[in-house]
């Protein structure tokens, strides 16, 4: 009988060239599916994931679901993946789920969090797990700035030109940052990202910490629909995939809880 396993995964997305799978290239889903073929004595397993992560994105909360003939407890799993994993793959959490369960289009809503090191000096322990920004900031600008973000917006200029998806229409949720010290965090809770959004956002948020722009410029940015007119996309090193929501009840408390 086959049954279906969900987890929460964490990665440290420095040395792999994004989560899915490339030809001749180190990922998070060949990782993955290497340790479950050979777990299943030789038989592909296909893992679904809740999105897609770029090379040199880290996850913290990345939901992942596969299908297997193998009776293993929760506990008997986790313990089995932790074992034959790369040291920079952790699961942090697995259950059974049911049949319906799918951790892409079950999905309710995604929370990303963006790092940046504000210190004149770089810090070298942190390179890969933050973005090095020197500069002053304005944090309550920037917050007035994001909070334009809020509600239900085409964010055309906010994603890759690159970007396929002919509806860029999606709802955020929250959209802040905090400063504690010279570390800054970034956290965005929406209905969906596009490619390269939430990048594409802190890179104009920075601008507008330093005075190049205007908070107002952001509703300017929403209207245009034009990529060009936004700010850099933010290094991938400060990005993390937080958390996946997967019931109302859970996101409307999180966002209660502020």
């Amino acid at each position: 009988m086959t049954q279906r396993i969900k987890c929460i995964i964490a990665y440290d997305g420095t040395h792999f060239s994004g989560y899915q799978i490339q030809p001749g290239k180190r990922t998070v889903q060949g990782e993955f599916e290497e340790v479950l073929r050979r777990m299943h004595k030789g038989t592909e397993v296909r893992v679904a994931a809740s999105g897609r992560t770029d090379a040199g994105v880290h996850a913290y909360g990345q939901v992942i679901h596969f299908d297997t003939p193998l009776s293993l407890s929760s506990e008997q799993w986790k313990k089995a993946l932790n074992a034959q994993l790369p040291d920079d793959i952790v699961v942090r959490f697995v259950q059974e789920a049911g049949a319906y369960f799918h951790a892409r289009f079950s999905a309710k809503a995604k929370e990303y969090r963006y790092k940046v090191w504000t210190a004149a000096e770089r810090d070298v322990f942190r390179r890969h797990y933050c973005a090095w920004h020197p500069y002053s900031l304005h944090i309550s600008a920037m917050n007035e700035a994001l909070r334009l973000l809020h509600g239900t917006h085409d964010f055309t200029s906010f994603c890759s030109a690159k970007t396929s998806i002919e509806d860029r229409v999606r709802t955020m949720y929250r959209a802040e940052v905090k400063a504690d010290g010279p570390m800054l965090e970034f956290r965005f809770i929406g209905s969906g990202f596009l490619y390269n959004m939430v990048r594409i956002i802190v890179g104009t948020v920075l601008e507008i910490g330093q005075g190049k722009r205007s908070p107002a410029d952001i509703s300017t940015l929403l209207a245009v629909k034009d990529r060009r007119l936004a700010g850099p996309t933010a290094p991938a090193e400060g990005l993390y995939l937080w958390r996946v929501y997967y019931a109302d009840e859970w996101l409307e408390r999180e966002l209660a809880d502020g």
